[in-house]
This record gives C-alpha cells, sequence and structure tokens, in this order.
C-alpha cells in the first residue's frame, strides 16, 4: 500500500529540471517505495539498485557499458542504494555531463557519505531528504477522516502570525491519542501500517539491527559493533538533555576523537541529531555543549527496549520533547535550544524569517502560561515570544495564543 509523501509533489516538481536529484534519509523510510511509485507513470524510465553487485561494477569499471545498458533509449534513469558507488560522484559528473537522461539516486546517508567526492557535483545537483513519516503522513496512513480535521486545524496555526486555535475537546482527545501511537513507535512507514504493538517493537527492532549490521560495516568497516551499539543507548538516554561527552566515553568505551568520529557518523545516517545553543552573551549563557534527538522517537524506543505508555514512563518530559524536535525536522524546521549557566533552560528558538524568532517550551500537563525561565531570557532577548506545547492543559488555560497542543507544531 502506497502512502502518499509529502516530498511528492517536489520530487515531480523538480522532474522537468535538469539537475540530478539524490532523495537520502534512513533505511526503511520509504525512499525506494516513493521512487518507484513515481517512475510507475513515467515512460522511458529505467530502474536499478546497486544493491545488484552485477549493476555496480559495471557503474564504477566500464561507465561506457554502463550507459549502453541502462541509459540510451530512456529519458529518466533511478539507482538506488547509490552509496554503495566508491567513486559515485566522479562517474556520475561524467554521466551527466555527456548525456542527456534525468538521473535520480538515493541512499540511506547523508550527502558527503551518499554521493562520494560530492564536489564533482556542485551546481548539477538537488539533494532531498526523506524521513520517516511526519505526523500529517502519519495520519494519512492511519486515518483519513481525522487527517482532514487536523489539517482544518493546522491551517489556522502559524507562529508568524498566532491566533486562537479552539480544538474540541473530543478532537483533541483523539489526535493527542494517535500522537501517542506516533511518537512510541515513531514514523517509519512499516511500522505506522501495522497494527498489532508486538509487531511493531519486533519491526523496529529488526530496523536497529540491520542498520547496524549494514550501514555499520559497510560503511566503517567495523567487525564488532558493541560498542556502537553503547553509544547509541547511551545517547538514547540523555534526549533533551545536554550531551554528557565523558558519560559517553566511559560508557562506549570510545576514546574521544573516536567518540566525536562516531557521533558525527550517526548524524549523517539519520539516528541522531546533535542541536547547538543559541546565544550571544558568552558569559551567561552556553555556547558549546550540543543537545541530542533521535530522528525518530520509535527507533529511540527500541534501542532501549521501552515502549510503555506516557503516563507509565519516567522519560516522558523527555520523549515529548524529542516529539517535538522530530516534527520540526520533519518539517524541515532549524531549531536551537536556549540555556544560561545557571541552568534556566527554553527548549526551542525557531527562526520564522527575517531575523525574527520564536521560542517554543515543550510541556506534558500545562497548568500555568508562566514559565520559571521566562524572565530570564527576555531580559536577554525582549523581541522574541515563547510559546508553549503540550499533551494535555488545564481546560482554563485552552485557547490561548501562547500555548498549542504538541501535534500542531
Amino acid at each position: 500500500m502506497y502512502i502518499k509523501r509529502d516530498l511528492e509533489d517536489t520530487i515531480l516538481r523538480y522532474l522537468v529540471a535538469p539537475e540530478i536529484i539524490a532523495i537520502v534519509g534512513a533505511r526503511r523510510c520509504g525512499k525506494t517505495t516513493l521512487v518507484r511509485h513515481i517512475f510507475s507513470g513515467l515512460k522511458n524510465a529505467a530502474a536499478i539498485s546497486f544493491d545488484d553487485r552485477s549493476a555496480l561494477e559495471l557503474f564504477e569499471n566500464s561507465p561506457d557499458d554502463f550507459i549502453v545498458a541502462y541509459i540510451k533509449g530512456n529519458k529518466y534513469l533511478f539507482i538506488d542504494e547509490f552509496q554503495y558507488a566508491k567513486n559515485g560522484g566522479k562517474i556520475l559528473k561524467y554521466i551527466y555531463d555527456s548525456q542527456k537522461i534525468k538521473i535520480v539516486i538515493s541512499g540511506s546517508s547523508a550527502p558527503d557519505l551518499t554521493i562520494k567526492a560530492i564536489k564533482y557535483l556542485v551546481g548539477r545537483v538537488f539533494v532531498l531528504n526523506l524521513y520517516p513519516f511526519n505526523f500529517r503522513e502519519f495520519l494519512r496512513a492511519k486515518d483519513a477522516n481525522y487527517l482532514k480535521i487536523y489539517e482544518k486545524y493546522k491551517s489556522e496555526f502559524d507562529l508568524k502570525n498566532p491566533k486562537t486555535v479552539k480544538i474540541p475537546d473530543a478532537v483533541h482527545k483523539k489526535l493527542s491519542r494517535y500522537f501517542e501511537e506516533y511518537i512510541l513507535f515513531g514514523g517509519y512507514p512499516r511500522v505506522v501500517i501495522e497494527e498489532n504493538r508486538d509487531s511493531k517493537k519486533e519491526i523496529l527492532k529488526n530496523i536497529y539491527n540491520t542498520y547496524f549490521l549494514r550501514e555499520v560495516r559497510d560503511i566503517l568497516g567495523l567487525i564488532d559493533d558493541y560498542k556502537l551499539s553503547k553509544l547509541v543507548k547511551g545517547l538514547a538516554l540523555q534526549i533533551g538533555g545536554l550531551t554528557d561527552y565523558g558519560d559517553l566515553t566511559r560508557l562506549s568505551g570510545y576514546s574521544y576523537p573516536s567518540l566525536k568520529k562516531y557521533l558525527n557518523f550517526l548524524e549523517k545516517t539519520f539516528i541522531c541529531v546533535f542541536v547547538r545553543p543559541f546565544f550571544k552573551n558568552k558569559r551567561v549563557e552556553i555556547v558549546k555543549n550540543p543537545k541530542v534527538y533521535f530522528f525518530d522517537t520509535g527507533l529511540r524506543n527500541a534501542t532501549i527496549d521501552d515502549f510503555r505508555k506516557l503516563e507509565d514512563r519516567p522519560d516522558t518530559g523527555a520523549l515529548l520533547e524529542n516529539g517535538l524536535a522530530m516534527q520540526f525536522i520533519k518539517n524541515g524546521m532549524e531549531f536551537n535550544f536556549w540555556r544560561d549557566k545557571r541552568k534556566n533552560e527554553l527548549d526551542f528558538v525557531i527562526p520564522l524569517g527575517d531575523r525574527k524568532f520564536a521560542a517554543v517550551e515543550s510541556k506534558k500537563y500545562l497548568k500555568s502560561l508562566r514559565l520559571p525561565a521566562e524572565n530570564h531570557f527576555r531580559k536577554l532577548y525582549p523581541d522574541i515570544d515563547i510559546y508553549l506545547s503540550y499533551k494535555d492543559i488545564d481546560k482554563d488555560l485552552a485557547g490561548s495564543k501562547t500555548a498549542y497542543p504538541i501535534y500542531l507544531y
């Protein structure tokens, strides 16, 4: 079953442009399904995967014969698993410059890993990120009727022009239950369409294990991945907090230089993202240590084997914060966090354009519109408005222009 992805319209728009389209993202997030769906409606289109060693060897060792086999007579070419090509950027440049064909590639790592020597493709490639489902895509797969309701209220929500969004209690409870499922099990397509909770867990564990078996060993050449596994579990327990390099070094057994190398690798393979602090005064604000979030909270929960409901777990606040960060990431939004040296903190600072920003604080249950850190932040940034994200709210506070349910962000 194909679920329409938000990125589909962008790809279709770029199909008429001459540049190569590179679609990158985590394994099992739906890249192949999306592109094959698009290619199914095209004439004179060829699709191959570099999982096929013969096609990969032909590409690497005899590009001219590769052109004869897969390009001549076609208008479109899709190459999946492109990260396996050792000199992919250089060879792709040769094909692009010599042949009139639209090329779409996909890979499971960030561009500098997927497209070797990407410097060869400057000015010749559009790089598009595909993530596991965002919440809109999740609802598209789960409940088409509630998707319509959600989109109605989502269209009324705009931090650039805030206004009251009145959501009936019954609707809020339903959307909140869906969002809880979303952050417990994440947005990997195969997980979302599976109805059985135990099966969801097994699929996520399989994705996690496959990531180590293939990505780690193929790209890093590691024989033993137990240290990296410990590192990922350590990061899963630090979500929403400042990254403690000392703890991670002791836990994983890596030296500090190796730790930094593998943290960079985890970010480039769409496992974790490290968010830098927002600051202007080094004397009073945190300027170095990043926060860590997972690109997908379902995968995060799989690493620590904890899928308990939000009401039953001690990390609910951190998980909701990561869920909000996950929405920002999947919707293509940049963000930082703010924290001063007295530990006053706001979870997110988001650029709105035209040098304007908004700050957002995540809460499980909202019982006040005032925050302990608010006065400290406003002294430094009086022009930045502060907004609140919540799962549940005191009924007397509902309808505020500064507080919105987490699923709207």
